[in-house]
C-alpha cells in the first residue's frame, strides 16, 4: 500500500518574520524621510533596519521556525533595506547635484547590494559559516548612513565633501561583489560563560557608543569594511606557507 506523503503547511511562521517586515519598512521610511529632507531621521532608520534584521535570524534560530520562505524574504527585504534605500538617501541628499556621475554611484551600491545577495543566495550551502565573501549589505548601508549622520552632527557643508560621498558609496557597492573574507562572527557562542571582566568591557563599550552614536557607529563599520582586505591577505598567507610545509 503506498502511502500519502504528509500534507505541506501553507503557512508561515509568524514572529520572525515581523522582524523581518519591520526592518523593510524602517529601510522604506528612510527613504521617505530623505524625499522630505529629514536625512539625519533617514540615516538612524536605516540603522533601526540593521538591528532588526540582525534579530529576525536569530529569533528564528532560537525559536525553530526557520523556513526557505524565511531566508527568501529576508534578501527582499535586505535588497530594500541595505541596497536601494541607502543609495536612493545618497542620492538625495548630494550625489543628485553631480549628475550622470552621482547618479552612477548610487546606482553601483544598489546594484552591488543585490548582486552580493544573489551570489549568497546561491552559495549558501558550500560557503565557509565563519566568513561573508564581499562585505555584508548592511555594513555597506552602515558606512553610508553613519558617515552621513556624522556629517551632519558636526554640520559639515555637503559641498566640500561631495566627491568623498561619490567615491565612498561607489567603494561599497565595489566591496560588497569583492572577493574579500569578512568574519560572519557565527562562531562566537553567546551561550558560554564569559570572565565577570569581559561583561563589564561589554558594557562599558556599549555605553560609549551610545553616548556618541553617529561618530562610534560610522568608524565602527568602516573598521570593519577595512578588516576584509586585511583578513584576506591574513587568510592567504597562511595558506601560502601551509603549502611550503
Amino acid at each position: 500500500m503506498i502511502q500519502k506523503p504528509p500534507p505541506r503547511h501553507r503557512g508561515i511562521y509568524l514572529l520572525p518574520n515581523l522582524f523581518t517586515t519591520g526592518a523593510m519598512f524602517a529601510g522604506f521610511y528612510a527613504i521617505t524621510a530623505a524625499i522630505n529632507g529629514r536625512f539625519e531621521t533617514a540615516a538612524i532608520a536605516l540603522f533601526i533596519a540593521m538591528v532588526l534584521d540582525g534579530l529576525d535570524g536569530r529569533v528564528a534560530r532560537l525559536t525553530n521556525t526557520q523556513s526557505e520562505f524565511g531566508v527568501q524574504y529576508d534578501s527582499l527585504s535586505d535588497m530594500v533595506s541595505f541596497g536601494a534605500a541607502p543609495a536612493i538617501v545618497m542620492y538625495l541628499w548630494t550625489l543628485s547635484t553631480m549628475g550622470q556621475a552621482g547618479l552612477f554611484a548610487a546606482f553601483v551600491h544598489m546594484a552591488g547590494g543585490a548582486l552580493r545577495l544573489a551570489r549568497f543566495n546561491t552559495q549558501v550551502e558550500v560557503a565557509d559559516k565563519r566568513y561573508f565573501q564581499g562585505l555584508p549589505s548592511p555594513a555597506a548601508a552602515a558606512i553610508l548612513a553613519g558617515g552621513l549622520w556624522f556629517c551632519i552632527e558636526n554640520g559639515y557643508d555637503v559641498e566640500n565633501i561631495k566627491y568623498l560621498v561619490l567615491i565612498t558609496t561607489t567603494v561599497t557597492g565595489l566591496l560588497m561583489v569583492s572577493n574579500f573574507r569578512y568574519s560572519s562572527f557565527k562562531e562566537i557562542d553567546f551561550k558560554n560563560k564569559v570572565p565577570f571582566l569581559a561583561a563589564i568591557i561589554t558594557m562599558l563599550a556599549i555605553g560609549f557608543v551610545m553616548a556618541q552614536p553617529q561618530r562610534m557607529l560610522f568608524i565602527i563599520s568602516v573598521a570593519y569594511a577595512a578588516s576584509g582586505p586585511i583578513v584576506t591577505l591574513v587568510l592567504r598567507k597562511r595558506k601560502l606557507q601551509s603549502r611550503k610545509n
